[in-house]
C-alpha cells in the first residue's frame, strides 16, 4: 500500500500546484547562484516532507489504537469507503475546508507564509515548506486516510513522507518553469486522479476483507492462528 502514497503524490501534484504552485513559484530563491538556489528549493521540500511526516505520524498513531482493539480490517474498509465517497461527493471536502475553524487556521497559515516569502534567511525556505504542508488539499486528505489505515505511527509517517516525495518532481519543475502543465495534458491527468483514488479505495476495501490474496488482501494473523489451531 505504500506504493499508493507515491502514486498519490506524483499524479496528485498536478492538482496540488493549483494551490501550492504559486507559493513555490514565488520562493525568493537565488536564481543567479544555481547551487545556492538548489539547496534553497531542497530546504523548501524538506519542510513540506517534515510536515507531512508529522501528520502521518499522528494519524498512524491514531490508527494504532484501532489495531489494538482489533479493528484494523474494519478501518481499512472504512478508509477505502471514505476515499470513494469523497470522490463521488466532493462537496463533503469543500464543506470541511470551508468550516469556520479550518478557514481561520488557513488564513493564519497564509499570513505567515506571506511574511516568510518576504524574507531570505537561512531558515526561510524550510519554514515556508513547513507551513505549506498544512494547507488543505483534497489529495492530502486522501493520503491522510491511507496513513490512518496503516495502523502504525512509523508506517503512517512513511506513507505521508512518500506522498510528499512524489510531489517533488512537478513542484520543482514549477519553481523553474512556472505553469507548464496547461492544456489537454493537465486536463487528462485531472480526470485520471478520481479514477485512481477510487481504485486505491477499492484496494483498501479488498485489503480489509482479508481474502487471502498475497500482498493485496492477506489473511489476518489472528485468523491464521485460529485456523491452524482448528486444523491441529
Amino acid at each position: 500500500m505504500l506504493l499508493s502514497a507515491i502514486i498519490f503524490g506524483l499524479l496528485g501534484s498536478f492538482h496540488c500546484i493549483g494551490m501550492c504552485g504559486p507559493i513555490a513559484f514565488m520562493l525568493p530563491i537565488d536564481r543567479a547562484n544555481k547551487t545556492k538556489g538548489f539547496f534553497q528549493i531542497l530546504s523548501y521540500h524538506l519542510g513540506r516532507l517534515f510536515t507531512y511526516s508529522l501528520i502521518g505520524l499522528l494519524f498512524g498513531f491514531l490508527g494504532r489504537g484501532f489495531y489494538f482493539f482489533g479493528f484494523q480490517q474494519q478501518l481499512s474498509i472504512i478508509v477505502g469507503v471514505l476515499m470513494i465517497i469523497t470522490i463521488l461527493f466532493p462537496k463533503i471536502l469543500q464543506k470541511l475546508s470551508l468550516s469556520k475553524k479550518i478557514s481561520t487556521l488557513v488564513l493564519k497559515i497564509k499570513n505567515s507564509l506571506g511574511k516568510e516569502l518576504k524574507k531570505k534567511g537561512n531558515d526561510t525556505f524550510f519554514t515556508i515548506g513547513f507551513l505549506n504542508g498544512f494547507l488543505p488539499c483534497g489529495l492530502v486528505y486522501m493520503a491522510v486516510f491511507g496513513a490512518l489505515a496503516t495502523s502504525n505511527a512509523f508506517t503512517g509517517s512513511l506513507y505521508m513522507f512518500l506522498f510528499g516525495l512524489g510531489t517533488i518532481p512537478l513542484m520543482t519543475a514549477f519553481v523553474y518553469l512556472g505553469n507548464f502543465t496547461k492544456g489537454n495534458f493537465r486536463k487528462n491527468i485531472q480526470k485520471a486522479i478520481p479514477i485512481l483514488v477510487v481504485f486505491i479505495g477499492v484496494l483498501f476495501i479488498v485489503r480489509g476483507l482479508g481474502l487471502g490474496i498475497p500482498y493485496v488482501s492477506p489473511v489476518p494473523v489472528l485468523d491464521m492462528v485460529t485456523n491452524n489451531a482448528v486444523c491441529h
